[in-house]
């Protein structure tokens, strides 16, 4: 999708600071952190958000929980993270490109939801 933020990313059309990626997903750092270590997980191929999930691309989703457990591992997440995703307008989705938000580095609250 060309208007999409993170499609582009994707692509390479929009810089980032790249952390994982593979034939399924990519994982960049978000640029406004909320964590010492906030990345962002995405699936490479377009899925607008979670209820957009269906058995023909869920493995989209697994891949993007696989790679977030590579990640916490480099990123010495050893003590806990948080996992993150958001859907549509109501759930606080800014960015219309399903993605999950690993969150670390630190003690998380429970405000931090």
């Amino acid at each position: 999708m060309d208007d999409c933020l993170f499609c582009r990313i994707i692509q390479g059309a929009v810089p980032s600071e790249t952390v994982y990626q593979d034939d399924y997903v990519y994982a960049f750092r978000d640029i406004s952190p909320q964590a010492p270590v906030h990345v962002l997980v995405v699936p490479r191929e377009h899925i607008e958000s979670s209820a957009q999930l269906n058995a023909e691309n869920s493995h989209f989703a697994a891949k993007c929980f696989e790679a977030i457990s590579t990640i916490a591992k480099n990123e010495a997440l050893d003590s806990g993270f948080r996992v993150i995703t958001n859907s549509g307008i109501d759930g606080g989705q800014s960015v219309p490109h399903l993605h999950f938000h690993l969150l670390g580095g630190k003690t998380l609250g429970a405000g931090l939801i």
